[in-house]
């Protein structure tokens, strides 16, 4: 269990050498999976943009090389995350293009109505109150901007097995996996409009974006 714990922990609040690796394996791994979410929502080259739990900084750096004309952030609440993402986006951060913050999803350091469009791939696994997190972005949210999250794993998936051998983490820590129902359940709770949530099944991910009602 503390093997367990210890790893898990790791993707949660990355820290030391070892979170740096992680960060940077992450970086390459959920890069995929990240492409494919991005697909199914529009971006425009002048929108504003925010990453929540922005890791390794790969999604920062793919959202600024659509949104050309824009800007694009990037929080985390783990510094080991924030330097790594920092080094990712040297040259966008340098050109006044990226920004990088150290935060939690809980108090988002933005003001209201600030954001075309709020992303979160893999990160919602360990957010403390789902809930009024996603009511905290839909506060950053402009209105019509749209919040679209992205995962590897959620339950009834591919891989759901596996993760069945996790829920014995939620007594030590926050952890959660969601069904597709669960996920549009959140969104549609939680005030967001034209929700949708697409899997795909044969790889064991899952995307699921609404809108902020005009």
């Amino acid at each position: 269990m503390s093997f367990a714990f210890s790893l898990f922990n790791q993707c949660r609040k990355p820290n030391g050498w070892l979170g740096q690796l992680n960060l940077w394996s992450m970086n390459r791994r959920h890069s995929k999976v990240t492409d494919w979410g991005l697909q199914q929502v529009s971006i425009r080259s002048r929108d504003t943009l925010l990453d929540v739990g922005c890791g390794g900084g790969r999604t920062v750096s793919k959202l600024a090389a659509i949104a050309v004309e824009g800007k694009v952030y990037g929080v985390d609440f783990s510094a080991e995350s924030v330097a790594v993402s920092c080094k990712t986006n040297r040259k966008s951060i340098a050109d006044g293009r990226v920004e990088i913050r150290q935060n939690s999803v809980s108090q988002l350091p933005f003001h209201d109505r600030m954001f075309d469009l709020v992303t979160a791939a893999e990160t919602h696994y360990y957010w403390p109150d789902l809930p009024a997190n996603f009511q905290e972005v839909m506060r950053v949210l402009k209105a019509g901007g749209t919040f679209l999250l992205i995962a590897e794993a959620y339950k009834g998936g591919k891989y759901d097995q596996m993760l069945r051998r996790l829920e014995e983490l939620k007594t030590i820590m926050t952890y959660a996996h969601l069904t597709v129902e669960e996920h549009r359940d959140l969104f549609n709770q939680t005030g967001f409009q034209d929700v949708q949530v697409l899997e795909k099944y044969e790889k064991g991910w899952i995307c699921a974006w609404g809108k902020k009602p005009a």
